[in-house]
């Protein structure tokens, strides 16, 4: 038994360990916030419900069906429900019918509303892929800042190493009196600097790690990482088309440009239906209804009165009424007049909206055009610059080395090859962020590799 519980437990262990271990990468961190983020769900309900509300409007061209009955008892005066005349006795009554109805007409409102029903299902359903399409987008930004520091951090890491190196060799020139304890003290400055850097670079890991999970709505912060991965700047073809290209292109599959289409049909339908309340409604009905009572006395063949059965009565006193009703609409307060002007009003702001949701778009990706050059061209602006700062680096570790600079110059050189390791690496995912949002734009999918 203590062996068996030995093994289970060894199992749970690897079992946590292995979950801990994990490193997601971006395929598996935006799988996941799609699968299982809240407003998705909540969106996907909507659809549901959209959903039932074209039910209801494929009900409205089908026929009620209703069935009633009642019993009653009279004692005293009362009137005898076969023949009309005063009773003074104890009636017992029963009534029973079935009707349906149907509307024939009225003013194409029913087909208005079965065709807005499928409509609205398919607006829900655009709005439910850009929702999606916005939290791919957000966990991609996410991802790539993860990154971002997490590989700021090793240069800050290394830089520290490289320092640790000359400290070490400063001392051992210090106590052997060939360069001034200024120089170590400035070292020393320069180490302590570079620890807070890493510091810094710790915490801002942890924070962008933080709000990836939150993102995806994960909770153990602490046992949350991606994967360690390095990305080069992806090849790409993008910028062979030019803004207005792809523009045309993201017109043609935007989910959200498609939402706003569909807000203009839908309200093409609501104009519609209301315009179908100035025409006449025409309904049908039909009715079918007997009735008891142990006072009904009719004659038999002979001529004598007699009180029927149950059953019988069921026969003798049953009925059928059926017919049309027509209604027109002549006054109502001007209200199916304000209905239908508040219905125009609406459908214009749509188109509005529909037209500004097209502007926004275009201004979108003009802007995601134009920084995707410039952030290429920042780059390799910060590539040429690092190249040049190590080049004056070494050169000024050489110098240094022999006592021909102090450590303050020295200090300063290795300053901006930090500075510049940094910049490239901001510059580096600042391109590769926006060359990833202009190439979602022209409908390619969110990858780093």
């Amino acid at each position: 038994m203590r062996i068996k519980l030995t093994a289970i437990m060894l199992v749970l262990s690897i079992g946590v360990l292995t979950a801990q271990q994990r490193k997601w990468t971006l395929e598996e961190c935006v799988t996941y916030a799609v699968e299982n983020n809240l407003s998705i769900e909540q969106f996907e309900l909507d659809l549901e419900s959209a959903k039932i509300d074209e039910s209801d409007a494929l009900g409205n061209f089908l026929p009620n069906l209703n069935a009633s009955t009642s019993f009653s008892s009279n004692t005293g005066f009362s009137f005898n429900p076969t023949n009309n005349e005063p009773t003074s006795s104890t009636a017992n009554n029963w009534n029973g019918s079935i009707s349906t109805g149907i509307t024939l007409f009225d003013g194409m409102r029913n087909v208005h509303r079965m065709n807005r029903a499928k409509l609205n299902a398919i607006a829900g359903q655009y709005k439910l892929d850009d929702l999606v399409d916005d939290i791919r987008l957000n966990v991609a930004t996410s991802y790539l800042q993860v990154l971002s520091n997490k590989e700021s951090l090793k240069v800050f890491r290394a830089q520290y190493a490289f320092t640790e190196q000359d400290l070490k060799r400063t001392k051992e020139l210090v106590e052997s009196g060939v360069v001034p304890k200024g120089d170590l003290l400035e070292i020393e400055a320069t180490a302590a600097n570079q620890e807070q850097q890493i510091v810094n670079g710790e915490s801002n890991v942890l924070i962008s790690r933080i709000g990836l999970a939150q993102l995806l709505q994960i909770t153990d912060y602490e046992n949350f990482d991606i994967a360690d991965e390095s990305f080069d700047i992806p090849p790409s073809d993008i910028l062979n088309n030019s803004a207005k290209v792809i523009f045309d292109k993201a017109l043609s599959f935007r989910n959200d440009i498609k939402f706003s289409q569909a807000s203009v049909d839908l309200a093409k339908k609501d104009v519609d239906i209301a315009k179908g309340a100035l025409y006449p409604t025409l309904s049908g009905f039909a009715n079918y209804g007997t009735r008891y009572s142990d006072v009904s006395s009719i004659p038999d063949s002979n001529g004598i009165p007699y009180t029927p059965g149950f059953k019988d009565q069921l026969w003798i006193f049953d009925g059928v009424s059926y017919g049309a009703q027509l209604n027109i609409p002549i006054f109502n307060g001007f209200s199916t007049k304000n209905s239908i002007k508040r219905s125009k009003i609406n459908l214009e702001k749509t188109k509005l909206r529909f037209e500004q949701d097209k502007l926004d778009l275009e201004s979108n990706i003009q802007q995601a055009y134009v920084d995707v050059k410039s952030f290429s061209k920042a780059y390799e602006a910060a590539e040429k610059t690092l190249e040049a700062r190590r080049l004056a680096y070494l050169y000024s570790k050489e110098r240094f080395d022999v006592g021909l600079m102090n450590a303050f110059d020295f200090s300063q050189a290795q300053s901006r090859v930090d500075n510049a390791e940094a910049d490239v690496i901001r510059t580096k995912y600042n391109y590769i962020f926006r060359l990833k949002i202009l190439e979602f734009y022209f409908g390619i999918p969110i990858r780093l590799n």
